[in-house]
């Protein structure tokens, strides 16, 4: 079920009203509703892999269970063992076992060698790299001894399901999410409130930036030998608002739901267009899977503790990772190592946390050597996007090529000319605003709050007429596919 369509219109305020005025006589009672409404919302898709989200919740369930009965050492590293390689193993095989086979036997091929292999050709289960990483939060987290393993199957159940940040996260760690279940949340008006604003706010970057840039980029990608240079650099700078109000308009409408019903979820980007180098960019950019590689695989790698080039190392196995996370495609390892070469250049001239604040902190523009590295980061990160969005590594070149030849200083011309001006447009209004909110958690949170009430509701409702006039075709959100 997408969020930005009619079913889920008609799905979220039915689940609202049964959860607070039906399902409220206990915890328990809510806690089994959120099950039976995230699986619902998640079998709406594909019913078939609910089995999987089952499963994985049912294991993690019981080896936490098991380490409630363990207190040494051997049995603790086995159960913990058992999630990862589960968990990692039913990953790999649904999302990663055609890539690595298909250039396993490539490898041969190359030395003169054929061997026989065979695909699995399946499809990829909806959000299955979010919500495995999930469940893998708990285990480790427990193992650790910095989470209590619960008893609570129901608590547990909903904490890996919870439909509103299930298929492309926030990535919740189980300290942080997991506890939420266990207490008796109270309806509060003014978080109700907030979370329709941020509601308002995702839908608004969903359906009136990434639906509309996504039109220009398709036509730029799938057209790369015949389109011109400035049709590429077009394409390449609609991308890169397609992906980050395509993703972050998905983690403020999950943000928002979430306090719909009680709970808070982290934020998951913090402006990161405004960043003034890579590290910076990466701070503010899906926050929650970068607090996940540094938790559980940068700090047990060493960190930075045993020198400078072990930590070197420890920061490219994170990119790598992280672009592999993204999907099974060489593009997007060349997508992590440039990030990675970019954030180690910083780290070798010890630069890489000089920008700690928020730009242009209490003034209301930046100065002219911040809108600078502004905008040379912001043109770094659109270049590397182009690997991101490619189909192939050579087809990245050849967009990459297209870019710099003499038709880049040509006129770009589009069939729907007037769409993409109204388009660049409503990206400048929209960055407007997120330099305006930008020391808020979200574009809007605070905007409008001194006007007179009934100026700030036709704001509101201003947005809510755009979306509906710009909302065609429903698309899926990007990061569905990971």
């Amino acid at each position: 079920m997408l969020f930005n369509s009619v079913d889920f219109a008609l799905f979220l305020p039915i689940v609202f009203l049964l959860y607070w005025f039906v399902f409220n006589k206990s915890v328990s009672l809510q806690n089994l509703f959120i099950v039976v409404v995230s699986y619902v919302f998640y079998g709406w898709w594909e019913w078939k892999f609910l089995g999987l989200i089952f499963i994985s919740s049912l294991l993690d369930y019981l080896i936490g269970l098991g380490f409630l009965k363990y207190d040494k050492i051997k049995p603790r590293k086995l159960l913990l063992f058992t999630s990862i390689t589960v968990n990692l193993g039913v990953l790999f095989a649904f999302k990663y076992y055609d890539f690595f086979i298909t250039n396993f036997a490539n490898v041969f091929s190359f030395f003169g060698e054929k061997i026989s292999t065979s695909s699995l050709d399946i499809i990829l289960p909806v959000g299955i790299s979010f919500y495995t990483f999930q469940t893998l939060s708990y285990s480790i987290d427990v193992y650790k001894k910095k989470l209590a393993p619960t008893k609570d199957i129901v608590s547990f159940f909903a904490f890996v399901s919870f439909f509103p940040q299930l298929v492309a996260g926030p990535i919740e760690k189980a300290s942080n999410l997991l506890p939420q279940f266990y207490v008796k949340r109270q309806f509060h008006y003014s978080q109700a409130v907030d979370g329709m604003r941020q509601i308002l706010w995702g839908l608004f970057k969903k359906i009136i930036i990434a639906d509309k840039c996504a039109v220009f980029v398709n036509i730029a990608f799938d057209n790369t030998e015949t389109s011109s240079g400035s049709i590429l650099a077009l394409g390449a700078f609609f991308f890169a608002f397609q992906i980050y109000c395509d993703f972050s308009g998905y983690s403020d409408i999950a943000i928002g739901v979430s306090r719909l019903f009680g709970f808070n979820l982290m934020q998951n980007f913090k402006f990161p267009y405004f960043s003034r180098d890579i590290a910076e960019f990466w701070r503010r950019w899906h926050i929650s899977l970068s607090t996940w590689f540094r938790d559980y695989l940068y700090i047990p790698l060493g960190g930075s503790r045993n020198g400078k080039l072990l930590m070197l190392r420890n920061v490219f196995i994170v990119f790598i990772l992280s672009g592999l996370w993204h999907g099974a495609n060489w593009t997007y390892i060349v997508w992590g190592a440039l990030n990675a070469i970019c954030f180690l250049v910083l780290v070798l001239t010890n630069r890489n946390r000089i920008n700690l604040n928020v730009v242009a902190n209490n003034k209301n523009l930046p100065s002219f050597k911040e809108l600078i590295l502004m905008i040379s980061t912001f043109a770094f990160v659109t270049f590397s996007w182009v690997f991101f969005r490619a189909n192939t590594i050579s087809h990245a070149f050849e967009y990459i090529k297209g870019i710099f030849s003499i038709s880049f200083f040509s006129m770009p011309v589009f069939e729907e000319k007037t769409m993409a001006l109204v388009t660049i447009i409503n990206i400048l209004f929209f960055m407007l605003i997120e330099w305006n909110g930008r020391t808020q958690e979200y574009g809007i949170a605070t905007l409008g709050m001194k006007w007179n009430p009934f100026f700030r509701r036709l704001f509101y409702l201003a947005l809510a007429l755009l979306i509906l006039l710009f909302s065609g075709t429903k698309q899926e959100f990007i990061y569905f596919q990971f």
